[in-house]
This record gives C-alpha cells, structure tokens and sequence, in this order.
C-alpha cells in the first residue's frame, strides 16, 4: 500500500468529469488526449459533496475489488492484526483559500452546513473501516461494509465556514465483525493553539461488516491498540458494545423509579390535554402537535458505490427536517447540538418511494438559557403497491436556541411536550434513559 495514504486527502470545489484526461493519456489521431473513464461506480460522487467524490475515489484505490468484486473467490481467511494509526484517514477543507468550496459548505449564518459534514463524515467513516479490512489480497473477495449506527455526534464549538476544516479519523476497536470508527473534526484559530481546544466535532460511527457473496456477518482484521489514549477508546468502545448487546437482548430498564410510576407521571398532564383541553397548561403542548413529515422518491444520483443509498444522504436529509422542526416548535432559529443516535435498520435502494416523519419527543428546560429541544426522525420505506411500510432508519437530534434569537425575544419560553398515548411516553423514557447512559451530555460553547 501506498506510503502516501496516511496524508490528508485534497479537496476542491468542482464538479468532478467523469472522463478525465491525463497527461500521460495516449493521444488521438486528431490531437489532444484520449480521456480516460471513471468506474460506473464512482460516479454518483459526482452528485455528493466534493469531500465525499473525493473520499469515494480514495476508497477504491484502497480497495479496488470491493467496486467489482470476484464473487467466485474465497472469502478471506487469514486476518491480519492492524493498529489504529493504520486507517487514520485525514480530510483538509481549504475554506481560507477555495471560494467555490466555501460557497458549497456555506450555511445562512457564516457556518459551516451540518447536513453537508454529516455526509463526508459517513464517506470518511467508510473510508476507514475499508482501510482497515483491506487484506491487500487480489485472490480473495472483499468484505461489504455496512453503516450499523452512529452512537454519538457532538458540536462541541460553532464551525466558522472562512477558517480552514481539518477531518480525522481511525477504527478504535473492532469485535467479531463489528467495527467502531471515531472521528473528530478540528478548526484552528490564531487565538487556539491548543489542540484539544480546536476540536469543534466528535462522533462514533459503527460499520457491520457482510460477505459479498452470502451477505452473512463476516469476520474482520484485528485491531491493536498501541498508546495509553488507544487503550483506553478501545476499553470504552467494548463497554458500549456490551450495552448494546443486552440492549438487543431484551434488557429493558424499569420505568419504575424510587416508587414514582414514571410512565403514569408522563401521561398525566397528556391525558387533562385529550379530556379537559380548556384546562390543560398553556406552557405544554402534545407531542402528536409538534410533528413533520416530507416524502421523496429516491434518485439513482443519491446512490453510494454499492448501488444503495448513501447513508450520508440520509442523515442529511433528516437532518433538514428535524431542523424545521425545532425551528417550527420554538419559533426561534434553533443551534444544532448533537446527533444523539442513529439506526440503518435496513437498506434503502434508488427507486423506493421514502417517508421522513418528525416530532418534538421531549424537552429539557433546567436550564433556561440553553433549552434542550430532542428531535425524533423516523425514515419508513413506503411500498404502495403492496401496502406495506417498513422503518428503514431512526434518528435522534438535540437542538438549541440560538442566543441571538433568544435576545430579540425576552421572556419566551420553550414549552414542555407531553404524550398523549403510552406507546409516545414509553418512546419519550427510553430515549431518556439511553441518554442517561452517556456521562458527558451536552458541553458546548454556544
């Protein structure tokens, strides 16, 4: 493998051809250049972010036999054991230098566009678990990998769309075949030389990896911590995979706390909305009446180079509407948070007729100058001709209010939402208790 992979990727703001000429292309009878042509599948980066085209081609110069693979191979059988530092991966935005780039990234407030990052985030993630599973072995079929979740995405600073952005990122551990990738987003200032200080974006991605041919769980490379602060992400991303395990397990926790029915609690002020609505508390509002909804066929552009599509597009998407959302419901201009968690249930393939449905699951109000405003995306498969619905993806957002918003009206509060059903406020506890289970919720300087 190439020496030079462990270097940042370039970037630029353009639509990429995909027949590109090169110098060293052989020349026409007429003059000029042959172009050369880009594999079938990479050409749906054309369509993604200029980091994600870029990541996208990186991939399958890593990887070239995961675009094509020989299904009549064996699969790989003997696994090598990597170090984290093998699949770092690194993306350089140049915002300071590049104004096309700068345009594509550029949000109404000089900021850079979350929906836009969290798609080269899921092609960086990518990217590295590829890394990773590359046994440098042309005789063996490739591994599919398969986004599984993402466990947590933290805004920890507001990402300035004129100052340069760097992505990074590495596996930090991997199971059977699991595989738990970190990434942290930086953005230096004259006024920042520390490091940890620069850090404006952390998040988790887990990848699931499929035999090409079987699409059964296939296992995967090893991986070997080597420094102190390796260790210890891999001793913490064990931790978090063992919680998950008996979460599939069937492990619910108990609504009961201390002797407070907590689920009754909940509906209480839910059930005086639904039977007595004149006397129902003007500060709440039912959670069935902060809810959105946009429908989309999906596009043989929005495809990733499995011919699904890209995962980065769908938190994108959700993202959007969960914006709206918060905006609709506090009627201020909200400040995104966190991505609290997201689940690929099941893939989305081009041409599948895709609902996203939204809502205000809860809110936390303790603090009133930064209200905690918790969006629940749902994205349902929707097949008409069989009349059936299937989830296909969930997704948890945290959003604020911007404090400039908040100044221009004083006084205004964030109302509380309550359920109206069981089903909402059950939906409503388990959300907070698996937010519950991270120590370090929500430190940002907003």
């Amino acid at each position: 493998m190439a020496s030079n992979l462990s270097a940042p990727i370039s970037v630029v703001g353009t639509v990429a051809n995909p027949f590109e000429t090169e110098e060293s292309d052989a020349q026409n009878p007429e003059g000029g250049a042959i172009p050369s042509r880009k594999p079938l599948s990479l050409w749906p980066g054309m369509y993604h972010s200029p980091v994600t085209a870029a990541l996208w081609e990186t991939r399958s110069r890593i990887f070239e036999n995961l675009l094509d693979p020989p299904l009549d191979a064996p699969p790989q059988t003997q696994f090598l054991t990597k170090t984290p530092s093998q699949s770092r991966t690194s993306v350089l935005y140049n915002f300071s230098t590049d104004n096309i780039l700068r345009e594509q990234y550029r949000d109404p407030w000089n900021e850079v566009r979350i929906g836009k990052l969290l798609e080269d985030l899921d092609a960086l993630a990518g990217t590295i678990s590829v890394k990773h599973c590359s046994d440098d072995d042309a005789t063996t079929r490739p591994l599919l990998l398969v986004t599984a979740s993402v466990d947590k995405m933290v805004l920890r600073k507001p990402i300035c769309v004129n100052l340069d952005l760097h992505l990074s990122g590495a596996v930090i551990w991997v199971g059977r075949s699991s595989i738990e990738v970190q990434l942290e987003v930086t953005q230096s200032t004259k006024e920042i030389s520390d490091t940890s200080d620069s850090v404006a974006l952390t998040a988790n991605f887990i990848f699931v990896a499929r035999d090409y041919k079987t699409r059964k769980a296939a296992p995967v490379n090893r991986l070997s911590p080597e420094t102190e602060q390796e260790k210890l992400l891999f001793q913490e991303a064990e931790a978090r995979n063992n919680l998950r395990k008996r979460k599939r397990g069937g492990e619910r926790r108990d609504f009961e706390n201390g002797g407070v029915n907590r689920l009754e609690a909940l509906l209480a002020e839910g059930r005086i909305f639904c039977d007595m609505p004149a006397l129902a508390d003007r500060e709440s509002i039912l959670l069935r009446d902060t809810r959105l909804e946009n429908s989309l066929i999906c596009q043989p552009q929005q495809r990733n180079i499995h011919g699904r599509i890209f995962g980065g597009f769908l938190m994108h998407r959700a993202f959007e509407l969960a914006f709206s959302t918060a905006y609709a419901f506090a009627g201020m201009v909200p400040c995104f948070l966190e991505v609290d968690h997201v689940d690929f249930l099941r893939p989305v393939d081009v041409g599948d007729f895709l609902r996203f449905k939204s809502c205000v699951l809860f809110t936390q109000l303790e603090n009133p100058d930064q209200p905690l405003i918790n969006i629940e995306v749902v994205a349902h498969v929707t097949r008409p001709e069989l009349r059936s619905s299937e989830v296909s993806n969930t997704f948890y957002f945290t959003f604020t209010v911007r404090p400039e918003a908040k100044a221009t009206k004083n006084g205004f509060r964030v109302r509380n939402v309550v359920p109206a059903t069981e089903e909402e406020a059950i939906r409503i506890l388990e959300r907070m208790d698996a937010e519950s289970l991270w120590p370090d919720k929500i430190e940002t300087g907003k």
